[in-house]
């Protein structure tokens, strides 16, 4: 249940045509905390059509855009490469954030938007959405509780099949410089996941690779070269709340054509719990919950009432954004820090960045 003590509905721009409009700008709408006012995009010639797609104010210019009385707070969905730069502006003027992941390309950009929203005393959140994911919720709660006793081993797959056509489009995902690859995409959230989950991961060993080496740019024959990975195998070493440490291993592809999708498998000494879902496109529709026990009798296990939706959409992706948009508003009202928040962006990007070193060196990296 959100808590939060509202005079008005809070004044909401976006920065980004993709997930920006498709899912936070109709999450927004159904708000009770926040109301869209204004669209961003850095090309002036799409103004008349998105006033009039939108019905939201339309700004070029960023700088303007930050300095506006007029807005609260901000929702950064661009490309990655982007995120740093318009965050920081941001910050400098004094707008609440909510950024898409991965927040920015390396764990020092991170560090300096927390050194200034903690000096200008305001909200940031990140769109770990999975944690919004009524399932996933339970799965945290069954953890919590201690149903698995000790955790023995940890798996999760994460098996995508979105680029596995090797005729699709060269774009700024195919640049490992500009934020793209499968790390950022699905990596990102799955580190957070863990973390959330089970505990800190302190030790990782890892190996990134690239199938499909060239892309061609959209609409021409020019060929370009895709320097962002489409495979990674990681091996964790996690510390849970108990200084227990436990083994898990992830793989991670967007090239896994009809490809298994979600898998999280824990093994513990009490029974095991399997969270899985074939759907590629969708956060919540697909999804299901099996606990094994030590009689090896296995259960469907739905999630606790108190984690559903009120409403759900035939794009389930807006309704856990709408929640995640809660904990943000929240935040801002009352003057309290949001989870997930810089914090849990910064422990995502620095296994990230180990296992990208890892990969580069051949050796196990100390987080």
């Amino acid at each position: 249940m959100t808590n939060i003590n509202i005079s008005r509905k809070l004044r909401i721009a976006i920065a980004g045509l993709g997930f920006g409009k498709k899912i936070h700008l109709e999450a927004l709408k159904e708000s009770d905390y926040l109301i869209p006012t204004t669209i961003y995009h850095y090309k002036k010639e799409k103004g008349p059509s998105l006033e009039k797609e939108t019905g939201l104010n339309f700004y070029h210019d960023w700088g303007k855009l930050v300095k506006s009385k007029d807005i609260d707070g901000i929702i950064i969905a661009t490309s990655p490469e982007s995120r740093f730069k318009l965050a920081k502006e941001a910050l400098e003027n004094n707008k609440h954030l909510l950024l898409e992941k991965p927040v920015a390309l390396t764990s020092e950009e991170i560090e300096e938007l927390q050194r200034i929203s903690l000096i200008n005393n305001l909200s940031v959140c990140v769109d770990f959405e999975y944690r919004a994911v009524p399932l996933f919720l339970q799965t945290k709660k069954i953890i919590d509780e201690n149903i698995l006793g000790k955790i023995y081993l940890i798996k999760l797959d994460w098996l995508m099949g979105s680029r596995s056509d090797p005729k699709r489009a060269w774009n700024w995902y195919s640049l490992r410089e500009k934020g793209g690859g499968v790390i950022g995409a699905l990596g990102t959230h799955a580190f957070d996941m863990l973390n959330w989950f089970f505990g800190e991961s302190i030790k990782v060993s890892g190996k990134i690779s690239t199938s499909i080496n060239e892309r061609s740019l959209s609409n021409s024959s020019k060929i370009l070269e895709v320097t962002s990975e489409d495979i990674c195998i990681a091996n964790l070493e996690i510390t849970n709340y108990d200084s227990a440490l436990i083994p898990c291993q992830v793989s991670l592809s967007s090239i896994s054509k009809n490809g298994r999708g979600f898998s999280l498998e824990v093994y513990g000494s009490e029974g095991s719990l399997f969270l899985s879902s074939e759907n590629q496109k969708d956060y919540v529709h697909g999804f299901n919950l099996k606990f094994s026990n030590k009689e090896d009798k296995t259960y469907n296990l739905p999630a606790d009432p108190l984690y559903n939706f009120e409403k759900t959409w035939s794009d389930g992706r807006i309704a856990p954004v709408k929640r995640i948009h809660n904990l943000w508003a929240e935040s801002i009202n009352n003057q309290t820090p949001v989870i997930p928040g810089l914090s849990e962006g910064l422990t995502s990007q620095r296994v990230c960045e180990a296992i990208r070193r890892s990969s580069e060196s051949g050796i196990s990296i100390k987080i």
